[in-house]
């Protein structure tokens, strides 16, 4: 989770955590909320008490990090508008948990139950002086906290983070630079753990957010994407081995009732608000998705709860049966919208579907138009086709990307650049060149950059995984095509040829000769 989420902050900055404030903190809030009372409801029902019913509920509310962020990565839009709001949401999240973590000996109080040890130590200090701070005491020196830390990186880590990171890179050792970066990201989120309160998910976050604004982002999001992936592998391992088949046959229906709490309820209140704030029914329904299932801090919840006593342990194995079948049905999920998705932007057009049936009219092919006072939906991007051919279609406008197409554009020949990132697609626009925008992984975008009618297809992404998904796309639908890619190893070289490109580039033997030549 923490090198997840310090991989997720490598590609996220402060401006587009801000950018999505306004529907991300209410959004979670309401979600949390909902999804609360819905678990509180249920608990009821099942004769446990008020406080079992709080801490049920909220298990039940708060989305997985790591499966989040494994969906859109996988879907390649961690950098998207959606990904973004669905990041922030998150983070909102996180905090929202970690202000319920501290306030469980107060729940514990409801039902009578002895929870000092689980008082954060700051806290303790404080009521030396102050005598028992009481509820709303504890939630505002956790807030006070939150703010500190937050603080405390803007001001410190955003200095001292990079000044480290460079004067590693500096030192030449590979190694030692890929220990920076893991010490930077588990000493961030340990600090921020023990010294501010503050989640190790979130802790890790701001400090891959603070590094992001550095030039050397790119190469530790590279040194870190392995031992993130073996991680993530872990963390799904470790859920099923906590998980108790039997819980299935023992309470059938209470399982069927909370799955629905999670992946229905959720996305009900999630696909509303982000509705209510006019966005795109895609967007809507991506958020939906990506929040319908629940995982590392409901376990958290479930340890605690049951540990004081506060819940049964029918609780904790309702939770992580919800958990294990949320996580399996997200896939489907994501699946099932993507093939809802156009049917609804029929009926209710691409705008906000609350017009439409304000109106009355939802007929197939109705538009509805907001009145002229309202904010206008933010829309997604219409896809356009290239009328390119005999072209070279260039995948990626990164470092060495905008090298190429300046290149290309010195020798006047016709191209097409296949970029993901917001970023850089503005940056590309800005130069005047014609872009195609999605992941060239997906046979949509190099169908939508006419690559079957392509030259040449030049793959100047870093990731060789990824560069090696567009190789074996662009050569499936052009096997006459020149594919040139870039490697930084003879491994990465030979799997991306035996994916098809006809010549590997390989960055330090490119080097290596041009510092020959420039001896000779």
């Amino acid at each position: 989770v923490i090198l997840l989420m310090f991989g997720v902050g490598l590609h996220f900055s402060l401006k587009d955590l801000l950018s999505v404030r306004a529907l991300a903190i209410p959004g979670a809030l309401v979600q949390i909320g909902g999804a609360t009372v819905l678990g509180l409801g249920l608990a009821m029902l099942m004769g446990w008490g008020i406080g079992a019913g709080l801490i049920f509920g909220l298990a039940l509310s708060v989305a997985s990090t790591v499966v989040l962020l494994k969906a859109l990565q996988d879907r390649h839009m961690v950098e998207s508008e959606k990904g973004k709001i669905a990041v922030g949401w998150l983070i909102v999240e996180d905090m929202a948990m970690v202000l319920a973590l501290v306030l469980i000996p107060a729940i514990a109080s409801i039902n009578g139950v002895e929870a000092a040890t689980l008082h954060d130590p700051f806290i303790d200090f404080v009521e030396r002086f102050t005598g028992p701070l009481g509820l709303f005491g504890i939630l505002g020196v956790t807030i006070v906290k939150l703010a500190a830390f937050v603080g405390f990186m803007l001001v410190v880590g955003r200095r001292v983070i990079p000044f480290v990171l460079h004067y590693t890179a500096h030192t030449g050792s590979r190694e030692l630079f890929r220990l920076a970066v893991l010490a930077i990201a588990l000493g961030v989120a340990a600090g921020a753990a023990y010294l501010f309160g503050v989640s190790l998910a979130l802790g890790a976050f701001f400090a891959g957010m603070i590094l992001s604004e550095s030039e050397l982002s790119h190469r530790a999001a590279q040194e870190s994407l392995p031992l993130r992936d073996a991680f993530a592998v872990l963390f799904f391992v470790s859920v099923g081995m906590l998980f108790d088949p039997g819980v299935l046959l023992r309470d059938p229906l209470p399982v069927i009732a909370t799955v629905l709490i999670i992946v229905v309820g959720k996305s009900i209140f999630s696909f509303l608000i982000v509705v209510a704030f006019r966005h795109p029914i895609g967007t809507a329904l991506t958020i939906s998705a990506s929040l319908a299932q629940i995982g590392e801090f409901s376990f958290i919840l479930a340890a605690l709860g049951v540990g004081l006593g506060i819940m049964p342990p029918e609780a904790r194995d309702l939770i992580l049966a919800g958990a294990i079948i949320s996580i399996i049905l997200n896939p489907l999920i994501f699946m099932a919208l993507d093939a809802l998705r156009p049917r609804l932007e029929r009926k209710f057009g691409k705008d906000t579907p609350e017009l439409a049936i304000a109106t009355g009219r939802t007929e197939p092919g109705f538009t509805p138009v907001a009145p002229a006072t309202a904010e206008p939906a933010q829309e997604e991007e219409p896809a356009y086709a290239t009328a390119k051919t005999g072209h070279i279609v260039l995948v990626g406008y990164g470092r060495v990307g905008t090298v190429v197409a300046e290149a290309l554009r010195e020798r006047q020949v016709r191209f097409v650049v296949v970029e993901d990132a917001e970023a850089r697609v503005s940056a590309a626009r800005a130069m005047g060149f014609e872009v195609i925008v999605g992941n060239a992984a997906g046979v949509r975008v190099l169908n939508l950059a006419n690559v079957d009618m392509a030259a040449t297809v030049i793959v100047a992404i870093p990731n060789a995984f990824e560069a090696g998904q567009a190789v074996e796309q662009a050569r499936k639908s052009n096997p006459k095509a020149l594919i040139v890619a870039r490697a930084h190893s003879d491994e990465e070289e030979e799997h991306l040829k035996s994916l098809g490109a006809n010549v590997v580039i390989l960055g330090e033997r490119e080097i290596a000769l041009g510092m020959v030549d420039v001896v000779n």
